[in-house]
């Protein structure tokens, strides 16, 4: 795994430093992150299987992509860079929340994030590395909510916290989407 820098903030998400990764998730150094949820024409949101081989979380389903911006790198610019990184997609994402949590994972590393949240809208298949993620798939909202319920360990740690909000965001997205 290449040595890649982290933006580390305080609690207002202003930049206080930098970090190796790998290192930040070992601290549980708080720092900057970027979350994307893909949504088709029809209000289903694509989620992917992260590979199995990443550092945390191998083979557990997830939000469309995420990520961290580089150093001096926008949280947009950040989100779309991983969007296609990631997923080999290019897509407008509007930013649509902030939040920050502290999560520990299985394997003793710490999700200590100041996240934000973009949303897209696309009809096209994702092109997913294959570093990145395994599988991908289309759900329905009310599907992805059931078994979030009943299968929360399938689910990175990240996602069964973001999506509490999802819903609620998505309905407000979409409602200003169609009135611009």
């Amino acid at each position: 795994m290449a040595l890649t820098e982290v933006i580390l903030v305080d609690e207002r998400d202003r930049a206080v430093g930098t970090m190796e990764k790998l290192q930040a998730h070992r601290e549980g150094a708080l720092h900057r992150a970027v979350t994307v949820y893909l949504f088709n024409p029809d209000g289903q949101l694509l989620l992917q299987q992260r590979a199995r081989e990443k550092y945390h979380c191998g083979g557990l389903w997830s939000n469309t992509c995420c990520g961290h911006p580089m150093p001096a790198e926008e949280s947009a610019a950040a989100a779309r860079r991983r969007l296609y990184e990631e997923m080999g997609m290019r897509v407008a994402l509007t930013p649509v929340l902030q939040l920050r949590y502290r999560l520990p994972l299985p394997n003793g590393l710490i999700e200590h994030e100041y996240g934000h949240v973009f949303f897209g809208v696309t009809p096209l298949a994702p092109t997913p590395d294959p570093d990145e993620a395994m599988a991908w798939r289309w759900q329905t909202m009310p599907s992805v909510v059931a078994q979030l319920a009943s299968e929360p360990e399938v689910f990175t740690p990240w996602f069964r916290l973001t999506m509490e909000k999802i819903p609620a965001q998505y309905a407000a997205f979409l409602r200003a989407r169609q009135a611009s």
